[in-house]
């Protein structure tokens, strides 16, 4: 089955309209979120909604930081324009929209791939993967062949070898990369609603779990439009801009 993964929606309804027009125009036929569906954007609302209509679907969605925030309150350690936001999502959303993303769950497990937000080593503990070391902590602390995950905004994938050794693979977009059996993979398709790379376009990915093949896409999306929503919120406005420039 084709599974479309997506990661870091951050409340860009543009954005996520986009990557699952795409997704479905690909074949995809199921989908999994990869938790910080809310945070940054305008539209959290309209974002929870649509991901709680896929979950009753049979999607699987893991809990991000900013997903947590909401629902608990911010850490102190959250940047300021980061807290701000999520005071301001609390009160754009439903009581029913906050129980959902307060019980989402840290990780899902299907077949051999597990589906987290941040790290399989504490995934409420919210540290990043961003090098081959911290790949390799992931994959040492998880049995599952395969981890897919998020927080971080660039696409990355990571591999380790029988002896152990991690190594980083440069993903290109619309190529497949079959994850070959004899390692151990960690896939980070990147943000859909806020790419950090230069890149304005939405990123996200398809799995293949019949032939084991992963492909990253960038799809471009209306982001004047997701950034204007963000300034007539009154939302910092260097979200906004981020959304433009892709930093």
């Amino acid at each position: 089955m084709l599974r479309a993964l997506l990661a870091d929606v951050h409340a860009n309804r543009e954005a996520l309209a986009a990557c699952l027009e795409h997704a479905r125009a690909q074949g995809a036929k199921a989908y999994a979120f990869l938790g910080d569906l809310v945070g940054y954007g305008a539209d959290p609302g309209p974002v929870t909604e649509a991901v709680m209509a896929a979950v009753d679907g049979g999607a699987v969605a893991v809990l991000g930081n900013h997903d947590q925030a909401v629902a608990q309150g911010a850490r102190s350690a959250m940047h300021p324009d980061a807290r701000r936001v999520i005071e301001w999502t609390r009160a754009h959303l439903t009581p029913a929209q906050i129980a959902f993303l307060g019980g989402l769950p840290f990780s899902v497990q299907v077949g051999e791939s597990l589906h987290v937000h941040a790290n399989a080593w504490d995934p409420g503990g919210w540290a990043y993967v961003l090098n081959a070391y911290d790949a390799g902590r992931s994959l040492r602390a998880t049995p599952s062949r395969i981890t897919f995950c998020g927080h971080v905004h660039d696409p990355m994938l990571f591999h380790m070898a029988e002896g152990g050794r991690v190594a980083t693979f440069e993903p290109v977009p619309g190529s497949g990369i079959p994850l070959g059996p004899r390692r151990r993979w960690l896939a980070i398709p990147g943000s859909a609603g806020q790419p950090r790379d230069g890149n304005p376009a939405a990123c996200y990915a398809l799995f293949d779990d019949a032939t084991s093949v992963l492909t990253y896409f960038r799809v471009p999306y209306d982001a004047e439009t997701a950034a204007a929503k963000v300034r007539a919120a009154g939302l910092p406005e260097r979200l906004g801009n981020r959304l433009q420039a892709g930093t």
